[in-house]
């Protein structure tokens, strides 16, 4: 079961959980709080680009 989270990268609301029902949790929260991603935004690097420098 998916749930509202908060991004943190904006702080506004995104989602948790299998993403089967992002629908669900979209309908409880205003459109203009909902986070829309970050797709196009440097990527802070995930933990293996940390251990390796990479």
């Amino acid at each position: 079961m998916c749930r509202a989270v908060t991004c943190k990268k904006c702080g506004k609301t995104t989602w948790a959980g299998c993403g089967q029902h992002i629908a669900d949790v979209k309908r409880t929260v205003p459109a203009s709080q909902w986070c829309g991603g970050h797709q196009g935004e440097p990527s802070s690097g995930g933990i293996f680009s940390k251990l390796f420098g990479r």
